[in-house]
């Protein structure tokens, strides 16, 4: 029997009670990025201390689940690297550790792993989401929101979280949340050394087993995420194109989402 991911959860460090009738939150002066420390908020400064205890509570969270779940491991997905400065180095969060994993889109990840990319994703040094097929993911949302979805309820983890001053609100669906069915595929291209897109075609037609093949991904990918198309791959997508690809005029890219 297949899996399905029937709970899905948002947890944050913002008290719902605070939320007005169209579910914004009503408290303007909140930190909402590690960037904010040292800043005055509410007449207090935010202190670094502050910070980790609060990003140890999400970070820990995301392991209760995961083991609540009975998983041991996840997927990187929708993987971003963000360019890291010499300065952001110096920073007194970015660790060592961090320079020593290597990432890969549809890397496999253990649980300590896990624990360190979520950090990195916290701290705004790296963007991807965390998945395993049909059972469980984590989304990172802006401002500190995170959705968690699981086919285990997990009322452990979630007692875990409010223990530590985390708030876990049930919910419908994620908003980053779709499947491979509802998914929309196709190439946009740009000019070279210009990032503005200046044509895109939808894709139709093609197998998820063929894009994982082209973009030598497992067969757990959903095909979700943006992928540099390469020059020796052309002779695959230009069979389902009506735009004649020139790699001297065009940088191509795959996208997959809503």
């Amino acid at each position: 029997m297949t899996n399905q991911i029937n709970y899905q959860w948002r947890v944050t460090k913002y008290n719902p009670d605070f939320r007005n009738e169209n579910g914004s939150y009503s408290l303007t002066e909140e930190w909402t990025c590690p960037s904010e420390i040292g800043k005055v908020i509410y007449g207090k400064e935010f202190t670094l201390d502050e910070y980790i205890q609060v990003e140890a509570a999400y970070v820990e969270t995301i392991i209760k689940f995961v083991e609540e779940s009975g998983i041991n491991s996840l997927r990187i997905l929708k993987l971003s690297n963000l360019n890291i400065s010499e300065e952001d180095k110096k920073s007194t969060l970015y660790e060592t550790e961090f320079d020593e994993l290597i990432v890969n889109e549809d890397m496999v990840l253990s649980i300590n792993e896990i624990r360190l990319i979520c950090k990195m994703v916290l701290r705004n040094f790296l963007g991807c989401e965390l998945y395993l097929k049909d059972k469980f993911f984590v989304h990172f949302g802006w401002d500190y929101y995170m959705y968690i979805g699981s086919y285990v309820d997990c009322l452990a983890a979630t007692q875990y979280a409010q223990n530590n001053r985390l708030f876990v609100e049930r919910i419908q669906q994620s908003p980053y949340f779709f499947t491979e069915e509802e998914t929309t595929r196709m190439i946009e291209w740009n000019e070279i050394d210009d990032e503005i897109i200046v044509g895109d075609e939808e894709l139709t037609g093609i197998s998820l087993d063929e894009y994982r093949r082209i973009f030598n991904l497992s067969t757990e990918h959903p095909v979700i995420g943006t992928f540099e198309i390469k020059q020796e791959q052309m002779g695959f997508f230009q069979k389902y194109l009506k735009h004649q690809m020139d790699f001297n005029k065009y940088e191509y890219q795959f996208w997959g989402g809503y």
